[in-house]
């Protein structure tokens, strides 16, 4: 049976060549809220292995808290440019602070900035602040290395499921859906 998850890395490479997205690894990640309502959002999808899907958030953001609450998720990516639809359906929990830290460190100073200098989710008055706040920051960080706040980490979703669609002009989509069953991966074709 062949790995879903060397299947998507293949995929993955394949839509980052010429692609004519500005957020190339985004992926929309849905979580359920208190109220059992689902919440979605994109986050940008770091690595892909078999120990599971990576991204990085405040640990404390919405998404956050719903994950500690419930760490059942899904993830859904959309590369229009290769005809792709990937869903993958697992449970959520949180990186290593060590690994959480790897990818701090591959982060723009710009994005390290902005996430050093908001609490993600939290109200502003005024979009005034946004730029005044970022500038203070930026002003209080020149020239010095931007450590990683305590509260910005990672999830690796473990999938239980991993759907490859594969669009066809003819409508005839090719869905290969993956199940993960006694630490094994089985392959059903599902009709379009």
């Amino acid at each position: 049976m062949d790995c879903p998850f060397s299947k998507f890395n293949c995929i993955w490479q394949h839509a980052l060549v010429d692609s004519p997205l500005n957020q190339k690894s985004a992926a929309c990640i849905s979580t359920i809220d208190a109220n059992g309502f689902p919440q979605s959002r994109y986050v940008d999808l770091k690595s892909a292995d078999e120990n599971g899907f990576i991204f990085c958030t405040y640990l404390d953001s919405n998404k956050g808290k719903e994950i500690q609450h419930n760490p059942k998720v899904s993830l859904t990516i959309w590369w229009d440019h290769i005809g792709m639809q990937i869903r993958v359906v697992g449970e959520a929990k949180q990186i290593t602070k060590q690994l959480a830290t790897e990818f701090w460190h591959t982060r723009s100073r710009d994005a390290q900035l902005t996430t050093t200098s908001f609490n993600q989710s939290q109200p502003i008055s005024f979009e005034s602040q946004l730029g005044a706040k970022f500038e203070q920051v930026k002003q209080q960080m020149q020239g010095q290395e931007i450590p990683k706040p305590n509260n910005w980490g990672g999830y690796v979703i473990n999938p239980l499921s991993i759907e490859f669609l594969t669009f066809k002009e003819s409508r005839l989509h090719l869905r290969e859906l993956y199940q993960s069953r006694n630490d094994q991966w089985h392959k059903t074709l599902l009709q379009p």
